[in-house]
């Protein structure tokens, strides 16, 4: 089946295996073993108990549409935009599950024109039905263009955490270009783009 065919969680979920692969265990990242993305600590933490090498690529699938895609709400957000919730499902495995629906929601407050076009958001880094309504509303004044927009200050969000990620702990410089070439610049790259 295309990568286009695919629901919006299964193409965003086979973009961010895309980028993860299998295992590792770099002495430099915190996460430690990590297995298509999942970390130990969230594997040990969802009651896996085997070897993070041997983790299973459909469990890491149940981890990533549980703990990430549902447990923040971008089914909401897929409904409006399918390549903004797959930006913010790539950016929680790789940051953290809040953060990118955080950052969307400051985003989404900021384009408003001071609340002219939609009401501001509460900040809470779990969308919802003000989340999908508020991107809903700057998608119809903005089109595609917001969506790239959007996308774009997504991603400038992200790179300024990994400088300063980088900045707190020099250990982190071992991953930064790794981060940013297979992070960032989605749109410009079409790594999304077959999403639509």
């Amino acid at each position: 089946m295309a990568v286009a065919a695919l629901q919006p969680f299964e193409r965003g979920a086979a973009h961010t295996l895309g980028i993860e692969g299998g295992y590792s265990n770099h002495a430099d990242d915190r996460g430690g073993e990590t297995q298509w993305g999942v970390t130990a600590a969230v594997a040990r933490a969802d009651g896996y108990t085997g070897r993070m090498a041997d983790l299973p690529k459909a469990r890491a699938l149940d981890i990533y549409r549980r703990l990430y895609w549902q447990r923040i709400g971008l089914d909401w957000i897929a409904a409006v935009d399918p390549l903004v919730a797959i930006e913010c499902f790539d950016t929680a495995v790789n940051m953290g599950v809040t953060i990118p629906v955080t950052w969307l929601q400051r985003l989404l407050n900021a384009l408003n024109r001071g609340g002219r076009d939609y009401p501001d958001l509460k900040v809470d880094g779990v969308a919802g039905k003000a989340s999908a309504d508020a991107l809903r509303a700057f998608l119809r004044l903005r089109g595609r263009t917001g969506r790239d927009v959007v996308l774009v200050l997504l991603n400038a969000m992200q790179g300024a955490r990994y400088v300063d990620l980088c900045e707190a702990r020099e250990a982190n410089e071992t991953f930064l270009f790794g981060w940013a070439a297979q992070r960032l610049d989605m749109v410009n790259h079409g790594a999304l783009e077959i999403a639509a």
